[in-house]
């Protein structure tokens, strides 16, 4: 139930702000070139399945973040692959195409040619384009305004003006992020999460933010203190 805020600006050009949450006992590494198989890719990798929730390829100005999504089907997990590939495969221009022996997902692709959304939901894929804007997704649609975070803090992003007119967006957005997190983490408004009261195992673990430009490609990510908080771990 990750949460990703981007604005593009055009073709080529965007700035996101990606949260996200998984099990805290899912052990993962912070942004670094994990993969040597794949040159030049950098993310944040998952330890136990090897994949990536985040991946970038400076080079090429590609970068794509995945979220879950619910399925329609009912896959058994003893057969479903991990999603973790789909990152990793997108920033070398290798995007999924259906059918897929995984479980739903969005996975946001960003590249020279523009954003898109591709959602997979055991049964279709989809693909959304991302016109220019701030937007914003979870686990449902692009700017599905039935997600609670995003019918009340989408607003709010949208509030602060384009990006590329910001000497500091990333300020910004992180101060509106925090903002955020006055929310108590079990709030469905909530960002910065606690998923276990709606029935799931995940808590927000940390968020990172990229631009994208004609020219370039950056990315950091920064760890919360603790699971599902933005301070010292006392409160949300």
């Amino acid at each position: 139930m990750c949460t990703v805020v981007i604005d593009v600006e055009g073709a080529g050009s965007a700035r996101l702000l990606a949260v996200r949450d998984e099990d805290p006992l899912r052990e993962w590494d912070a942004l670094g070139a994990w993969w040597p198989d794949r040159p030049g890719v950098i993310g944040i990798r998952d330890r136990r399945a090897g994949g990536a929730w985040l991946a970038a390829n400076p080079a090429e100005r590609r970068l794509a973040v995945l979220l879950n999504r619910a399925d329609v089907s009912d896959l058994p997990d003893a057969r479903a692959v991990s999603r973790g590939s789909l990152a990793l495969d997108s920033v070398v221009g290798r995007s999924p195409v259906a059918p897929l022996p995984m479980h739903g997902f969005n996975l946001l692709e960003v590249g020279p040619d523009g954003a898109r959304v591709l959602s997979w939901d055991g049964v279709d894929l989809r693909e959304t384009a991302i016109a220019p804007g701030t937007h914003m997704i979870a686990h449902d649609d692009l700017d599905d305004d039935t997600t609670p975070r995003i019918a009340a803090w989408l607003p709010e992003f949208r509030a602060l003006g384009p990006t590329a007119d910001s000497p500091d967006w990333t300020a910004a957005w992180t101060a509106l992020l925090a903002a955020s997190a006055a929310l108590p983490p079990e709030d469905d408004r909530a960002i910065i999460r606690d998923n276990r009261p709606h029935g799931y195992p995940t808590q927000s673990l940390l968020y990172a933010t990229a631009a994208i430009t004609p020219d370039a490609l950056e990315v950091r990510d920064h760890a919360l203190p603790s699971p599902a908080h933005w301070n010292d771990g006392t409160t949300a």
